[in-house]
């Protein structure tokens, strides 16, 4: 699956069946040939609800790679992958603000393809633990979404984010296009220079590539495990952080 491909953690895997039909023979001719016609034409049906279905049930590319804009089944969306050190923190930060309409969890940036979470763990595939977040840009922008990720963990630290430490957990903007790359490369400057970190930023700037979804049980996994013990120690931390900083960006429904 390419990073501009949307994870769809509530899609049915379900495929269209098709439906038996039973006509009854006849031994009149012409009660025989309007029961062909018949038949055709629930054939016909049939085929249309199955190739209907099947369409339905298939992920479509939601990004334009020239572009790094999301087209969504119903409106326009926009999307940044961001890695700040465990993902779980990373996306329970933005599944708070407003105007993301998703966050996927997953790997990019590695060697080998579809790695699993223990592959990553290691160090040794290259990945970082990264997030999809799918916004609506009518509603927040790529710029908005840099000031939230920088404020909400240390770009600071190189390969680190307390005590998860490991390329995995690098901090890093995986930029899909020329304008993402200059909006991110600005900002760091801009950071550098008037910002309130007493050390450099060791942010890096990567070129978007695979990106894999990670395993199911790692999607919103701050809102299922509210009580589990990283969310507890870590992941609360930066929520709260989000909530104290980004006052007004929080959705209405979690204020």
């Amino acid at each position: 699956m390419s990073h501009s491909m949307r994870f769809r953690r509530s899609t049915s895997h379900r495929a269209g069946y098709p439906v038996s039909v039973a006509i009854s023979a006849t031994s009149d001719n012409a009660r025989s040939h309007m029961g062909n016609w018949y038949v055709l034409l629930i054939a016909v049906t049939t085929l249309f609800v199955i190739f209907g279905c099947v369409r339905a049930e298939t992920p479509v590319d939601s990004t334009s790679p020239a572009t790094g804009a999301a087209a969504d089944e119903s409106s326009e969306e926009s999307l940044a992958i961001l890695a700040g050190g465990c993902f779980w923190c990373t996306e329970a930060v933005f599944e708070r603000m407003e105007g993301v309409t998703d966050v996927v969890s997953g790997y990019i940036g590695g060697r080998n393809a579809n790695p699993t979470y223990r592959q990553v763990c290691t160090g040794m595939t290259g990945h970082a633990e990264a997030v999809q977040v799918f916004y609506d840009p009518s509603k927040t922008s790529f710029a908005e979404i840099l000031k939230v990720f920088f404020k909400t963990h240390d770009p600071t630290t190189l390969n680190r984010q307390g005590v998860d430490t490991g390329t995995q957990y690098r901090s890093s903007v995986f930029y899909l296009d020329e304008e993402q790359k200059r909006i991110a490369a600005d900002y760091i400057k801009e950071l550098d220079t008037h910002g309130d970190f007493r050390n450099p930023i060791v942010t890096k700037l990567e070129k978007a590539t695979e990106f894999y979804p990670a395993e199911e049980y790692h999607q919103d996994y701050f809102r299922r495990n509210p009580n589990a013990a990283y969310c507890q120690r870590v992941v609360v931390d930066k929520v709260r952080k989000f909530n104290r900083n980004f006052g007004d960006k929080i959705k209405e429904e979690l204020k």
